[in-house]
């Protein structure tokens, strides 16, 4: 009996072959497109037509200025630099020298600031005493635990109008009075009647400029008390006494 065989046979390499080249030209889906699927072009299109939609809106409402740079394939890239509106407001000063401005050795102003607490409590003992000319004397003295020690009294300065002689002595030659005002910029060069003052001799401003005069209330009773003095090292715990740079 005649064998059943095919006119042309493949042989075991040609299989081979044509099984590698159907491998190699069918389409996969690559692992990383499960892992993050692509997006189709038209998901793309949009978002691209939002992405330019709305650079144009915020180019209408923040206006800029659009430098246009050639880069070395000759494209044109735009880089967009916003003009931010900085406005350059002074730090508002609710205290003013209104007699005898004195400058250190640098020539710098020896200034003095006042607290609101400060300054409403002064206001406070000003109109409970019915004294307008009320004023705080401060004082430094060498003592305490610390090497330095201030000192505050209550004086009365002159009226602004002129002095009788009686109470022209709470002001010396070398003394800097410093006037409060709330809420505001103050820019006052004279003294302003009924307004709260601060008295310093020019060798304790010379030790306390730059700080601040605050009013605590603490359990162990209400004070006027120096702060923030860019002087000073150390200090005790009450805040009377204190060390300074030398």
């Amino acid at each position: 009996m005649a064998s059943l065989r095919c006119a042309n046979p493949a042989s075991s390499t040609g299989l081979f072959v044509q099984l590698a080249r159907r491998t190699t030209t069918t389409t996969t889906t690559p692992v990383l497109d499960i892992l993050a699927p692509r997006w189709s072009r038209q998901t793309t299109r949009l978002e691209a037509t939002y992405s330019t939609t709305t650079h144009r809106a915020w180019c209408d409402k923040h206006p800029a200025t659009i430098h246009t740079v050639a880069n070395s394939r000759g494209r044109v890239l735009k880089n967009i630099e916003q003009r931010r509106a900085f406005s350059h407001l002074p730090a508002r000063q609710a205290t003013a020298c209104v007699h005898n401005l004195q400058v250190d050795e640098d020539g710098k102003e020896m200034r003095l600031e006042i607290t609101d607490r400060a300054g409403k409590r002064l206001s406070q003992i000003m109109k409970k005493d019915k004294n307008p000319d009320l004023a705080l004397r401060i004082q430094v003295e060498s003592g305490g635990c610390h090497g330095f020690q201030y000192l505050m009294s209550l004086v009365t300065l002159p009226p602004a109008e002129g002095s009788d002689g009686n109470v022209s002595a709470a002001v010396g030659e070398d003394d800097s009075i410093f006037e409060y005002a709330e809420g505001e910029e103050y820019t006052a060069t004279s003294p302003t009647p009924g307004a709260p003052k601060i008295v310093l001799d020019q060798p304790s401003l010379d030790l306390l400029k730059g700080s601040k005069v605050d009013f605590t209330m603490e359990l162990i009773g209400s004070q006027f008390k120096i702060a923030d003095n860019p002087l000073a090292t150390s200090s005790c715990g009450c805040g009377t006494s204190f060390d300074i740079k030398m």
